[in-house]
């Protein structure tokens, strides 16, 4: 059994197991009823989505990296991920972390978002914070 981390609305791969969308909102113009057909996810749980706030400077370092500003896409980048860390840190999201690193040793799932590339994406960090607590990783 294992946890992987995976960018939602890709094709699932073989008993990848229930999906989980860590993402602050649904995906635009989807029914509800189609999001696993679909392979959104089964799960919503925007818990381990980054705030508001949080995601608002993510976007500033993804559009200063598009301007050819890689010095401050790298502050802004570095400064996004103080802060997602900071919230993972609070009790509740610190215990989802615990919980997604235990059950990875006793069931196949995976958690998401719909970045392109993990590297700018809070999935790297999500990755990084469940390797920290041990989970059973995949890929």
């Amino acid at each position: 059994m294992s946890l992987r981390i995976v960018r939602l609305g890709s094709p699932r791969l073989p008993d990848e197991g229930l999906r989980i969308g860590t993402v602050r909102r649904p995906p635009r113009g989807v029914p509800k009823a189609d999001f696993a057909r679909l392979n959104w996810y089964d799960v919503w749980y925007p818990e381990l989505a980054p705030s508001a706030d949080t995601m608002a400077v993510a976007q500033a370092s993804q559009r200063a990296r598009a301007q050819g500003e890689a010095a401050e896409a790298d502050r802004l980048w570095r400064q996004f991920t103080r802060l997602y860390r900071r919230e993972m840190a609070e009790p509740a999201a610190s215990r989802t972390l615990d919980l997604l690193a235990a059950l990875s040793a006793h069931a196949a799932f995976s958690v998401g978002c719909y970045c392109e590339d993990e590297r700018q994406c809070h999935r790297s960090l999500l990755r990084q914070l469940l390797q920290d607590r041990r989970a059973e990783l995949q890929g």
